[in-house]
């Protein structure tokens, strides 16, 4: 019997597991949307609901329960100020997941995971300004 014992393996071990969950709900909060596989998104919907609901809270101890988490300080600014803000009239349900076909190497059924509400600019904002920024570097470096 396997009473109480939620949460899929995905082939993996725990730490990998972990760390892998804690790397994509770190994207999925910068850019507000990811594509990944559909069982990963389904497990990962939930750790990203809790997260959002700890940024919903805002008191000290939420705000080092999410940086156990997500180990980027700038994602945790944002998910305590702009998401938080975003979403304290819902009730959960912060994100979202559309099936999107399947993979081509090995036919993998493939889904998107996107918040509720999203901000459009938010996916890629940081290459852009990355780009832009060696771009500019670039420009000046040979001005001179």
């Amino acid at each position: 019997m396997r009473h109480g014992m939620s949460g899929r393996k995905l082939n993996r071990t725990s730490s990998h597991r972990k760390a892998m969950f804690s790397n994509m709900v770190t994207s999925l909060l910068d850019h507000e949307q990811i594509t990944t596989t559909l069982p990963k998104a389904k497990e990962l919907r939930r750790i990203a609901d809790k997260m959002i609901t700890l940024g919903k809270r805002g008191d000290l101890h939420a705000r080092r329960q999410a940086l156990s988490v997500i180990k980027d300080a700038e994602i945790v600014g944002k998910l305590f100020s702009s998401l938080a803000e975003r979403y304290k009239e819902r009730n959960g349900g912060y994100t979202r997941v559309l099936k999107a076909g399947n993979r081509y190497g090995d036919c993998a059924p493939m889904a998107v995971l996107e918040l509720v509400d999203r901000d459009p600019e938010a996916k890629g904002a940081a290459d852009l300004a990355r780009v832009e920024a060696d771009e500019a570097a670039a420009a000046l470096a040979e001005a001179e």
